[in-house]
């Protein structure tokens, strides 16, 4: 009994050409695409197995995919079934006398490949099988399924709890997730830091779907757009003809562009446009480094008080490359992990 053989092209950029001479009328192939890419989009070599295919099946013509294959003007044929194992059956036993092209559902057909493996041991001469693949996620499609979802819970038949939530409720969570990031950061913990990444993204979402719901002429890809544009104009170095060689001239032109985009903004306001609700050590830091790029004097060293002093330590972190926030949370890390047990067992917590 010959032994069935799968060939897999299309899998990425480089896509091998079809490695087997194989019988006309006696070839099986499986078209796998992306849910997440427009079903016009196929590779080349899709398109040709779809047009020399003897027969094109797949499961639902409304689908994507026979859809657009169908308004391409190439025959597709229904086939229905109940099992994986039943659509096996049906396309090997179709492809032992002709040329069958299988169009994957969007569910990618669970069950059938193995169920296929099965089918072809079971024939004495079973068809070659053909995974070919159509298309493929670009970097980045992931964040499609991510908007279907957050769609999904805020829309009728949803998560109740979402639906009810506004702006003003999720603040909270957006700082919240925020914070967790940073500490996943300063930990080096990447498995959580792609978690609290996830969260964060969660916010951005979430928040993107409610203005989309107070005004339906906003969706996420406003959102996208805004900031699409403002990385190309502040990065001319890179997009357009500027010039900026090292971090520090990116940081010169960003405040440039930025004075531009803001002429309201009086330029020796040093607090303008910085969140009040940010640590107090993250807003000397911010306060200290616009201050350097705009060539503004501060005379706080000259000063001995308590507040001078601790600008002066901000400043001395930053001028070495470090936050002092970041450098004192660390501190404090250290010191509650090291307080020995029997200190802190004798000690009443005030906070209890």
């Amino acid at each position: 009994m010959d032994q069935p053989q799968t060939v897999v092209r299309g899998t990425g950029a480089e896509r091998p050409a079809r490695a087997v001479t194989l019988p006309a009328g006696h070839l099986l192939t499986v078209l796998v695409t992306s849910p997440r890419m427009p079903a016009g989009l196929m590779s080349r070599d899709a398109w040709t197995a779809l047009d020399t295919a003897d027969r094109v099946l797949a499961a639902d013509l409304t689908d994507p995919v026979p859809a657009a294959v169908v308004a391409s003007g190439i025959d597709v044929t229904t086939v229905a079934y109940d099992s994986a194992a039943q659509a096996a059956r049906e396309l090997v036993d179709t492809a032992a006398d002709s040329s069958v092209l299988w169009i994957s559902s969007p569910d990618a057909d669970p069950g059938l490949t193995d169920a296929l493996a099965g089918e072809l041991t079971r024939h004495d001469d079973p068809p070659q099988i053909e995974v070919l693949v159509a298309s493929w996620d670009l970097p980045g499609a992931r964040l499609l399924d991510a908007v279907a979802v957050m769609d999904a819970l805020r829309s009728p038949g949803g998560c109740p709890w979402d639906a009810e939530q506004t702006h003003a409720s999720l603040a909270k969570y957006l700082l919240e997730e925020a914070h967790e990031t940073v500490e996943a950061i300063e930990l080096d913990d990447r498995q959580h830091l792609a978690e609290e990444l996830g969260d964060v993204l969660l916010q951005v979402l979430f928040h993107a779907r409610i203005a989309a719901d107070e005004d339906p002429a906003f969706d996420i890809d406003d959102v996208a757009a805004g900031l699409v544009d403002k990385l190309i104009r502040r990065h001319p170095h890179v997009f357009a003809d500027g010039d900026a060689a090292t971090p520090e001239d990116v940081e010169r032109s960003w405040e440039q562009i930025k004075a531009g985009e803001k002429p309201d903004r009086a330029r020796d306001d040093l607090l303008a446009g910085i969140p009040a609700s940010l640590s107090t050590l993250l807003i000397a830091d911010k306060v200290l480094s616009r201050a350097s790029r705009r060539g503004i004097p501060l005379s706080y060293g000259e000063r001995r008080d308590l507040g001078a002093r601790l600008l002066a330590l901000v400043d001395e972190a930053r001028a070495s490359g470090e936050s002092a926030d970041a450098l004192l949370r660390a501190e404090l890390r250290t010191i509650a992990h090291s307080a020995p047990p029997s200190a802190a067992e004798s000690v009443p917590d005030s906070d209890v």
